[in-house]
C-alpha cells in the first residue's frame, strides 16, 4: 500500500514534469515535426513527422508537437484539412521503445499512458496520412486515426508489438479490426506480420496508392479538393461517415437524415449551404460558401 503511494507520488511529479514541458513547447518552435501551409490557396495545413535517425518513432516530445499543431489548426479558419506526412524510409516505425521500456504498471496506468494520442483521432477537421515506408505499431495506429490514408507503393504496414511482449495500446486492434475485418488484422497482432501497399489496398485500410515520389503532392492535391468544399458540410459530412463506425445502423440513419435536413438551414436560417450549392450547380459556377 504504502508503496503504491510513493509510486503515484513519483507520477504526480512526473506528470507536472511532463505538462511544464508540453507548456514550453507550446511557445517553442516544434523541434520534431514540420509545419508548413500548402495548397493551392493555403488551406492546407502539413504537418511532416521529422525524427529521422529513429524513424520517426512516436515519442511523447514529437505528440505533444502534433497536437498542439493541432489545437492551432483547429483554430485558424482558413486551414480547412490538415496531411501528415514522414519521410520516404518511414511514416513511423512506432512508438518510442526507449521510452516504453523503463514503465511499470503504476506508471503507464496512473499517467493513462498514451491517452494524449487521440487527439488527431478527435481533430474536427478532415485529415490525410500519406504514408511512405514503416507504418508499425503506433505509425499503423497514427496513420489509422486520419480520416484518409494514401500510401506509397513501399509501403508496410503491421501491429508487430506482441514481438516486444505487449499489444496494440492507440487503437490497433480496434481500428484496424473494423477496417481489415477480423481474420486479417487477429493474424497481424498475433504474429506481428506486415502487409505491403498493394494488400493494404485490397483489404480498404487505404484508399489509393502511388509512387513514393509523388505521393505528398497526391495528398494535397485530394486535400484542395476537400478545402474548395463547405466547411461546415464538410465536417458534417465528416461526422456521419464516422457515426457508422460507432453506432447501429439504424441510429446512424437517423443520425445521418437529421444532418441532410439541417444542410437545408444557416444560424439565420435565410439562406442554407444546399440552396448556394444547388443555385450555383445552376448556374454553371463555383459555390461561394460561408462558414455558417
Amino acid at each position: 500500500m504504502f508503496k503504491v503511494s510513493l509510486l503515484a507520488g513519483r507520477n504526480a511529479f512526473k506528470n507536472v514534469a511532463i505538462a511544464q514541458q508540453f507548456m514550453k513547447m507550446s511557445t517553442a518552435s516544434p523541434q520534431m515535426i514540420k509545419v508548413e501551409r500548402v495548397g493551392a490557396n493555403n488551406h492546407v495545413g502539413l504537418i511532416t513527422l521529422n525524427r529521422p535517425k529513429a524513424l520517426n518513432a512516436l515519442c511523447v516530445q514529437l505528440i505533444n508537437e502534433m497536437n498542439q499543431t493541432l489545437i492551432e489548426f483547429q483554430k485558424d479558419e482558413s486551414v480547412r484539412v490538415v496531411v501528415v506526412t514522414g519521410s520516404e524510409k518511414a511514416f513511423a516505425a512506432g512508438a518510442d521503445i526507449k521510452e516504453m521500456a523503463g514503465r511499470d504498471f503504476a506508471d503507464v496506468y496512473s499517467n493513462a499512458f498514451l491517452i494524449d494520442w487521440t487527439k488527431l483521432a478527435e481533430f474536427r477537421k478532415p485529415t490525410i496520412a500519406a504514408v511512405n515506408g514503416f507504418a508499425l505499431g503506433g505509425g499503423c495506429e497514427l496513420a489509422m486515426m486520419c480520416d484518409i490514408i494514401y500510401a506509397g507503393d513501399k509501403a508496410q504496414f503491421g501491429q508487430p508489438e506482441i514481438n516486444i511482449g505487449t499489444i496494440p495500446g492507440a487503437g490497433g486492434t480496434q481500428r484496424l479490426t473494423r477496417t481489415v475485418g477480423k481474420s486479417l488484422a487477429m493474424e497481424l497482432c498475433l504474429t506481428g506480420n506486415r502487409i505491403g501497399a498493394q494488400e493494404a489496398l485490397e483489404h480498404g485500410l487505404v484508399s489509393k496508392v502511388y509512387p513514393a515520389n509523388e505521393l505528398v503532392e497526391k495528398a494535397i492535391k485530394l486535400a484542395d479538393k476537400i478545402a474548395e468544399q463547405s466547411p461546415l458540410i464538410v465536417s458534417m459530412a465528416k461526422e456521419a461517415v464516422n457515426r457508422a463506425y460507432e453506432t447501429t445502423l439504424t441510429e446512424g440513419l437517423l443520425f445521418e437524415r437529421r444532418s441532410f435536413h439541417t444542410t437545408f438551414a444557416t444560424k439565420d436560417r435565410k439562406e442554407g449551404m444546399s440552396k448556394e450549392g444547388m443555385a450555383a450547380f445552376a448556374e454553371k459556377r463555383k459555390p461561394k460558401w460561408s462558414s455558417s
